[in-house]
């Protein structure tokens, strides 16, 4: 299965509660730290949702 690296490009203040969530549930704590996962129908679903706030590269 693919990987993909996602990185939290902008920031999560005067975000909605449910956005701050599912960047914690991806894994993700601090601005450009990168983290990889399995591109997984639950991962790019919660990637399609914060993907304003996200950089996300194929990692083949």
């Amino acid at each position: 299965m693919k990987k993909v690296r996602i990185t939290q490009i902008r920031s999560e203040i005067n975000r909605p509660k449910r956005q701050k969530r599912t960047l914690v549930a991806l894994g993700l704590k601090k601005l450009h730290r990168p983290k990889e996962h399995e591109a997984t129908p639950q991962i790019l679903g919660m990637i399609e949702k914060v993907k304003h706030l996200l950089k996300v590269e194929e990692i083949k």
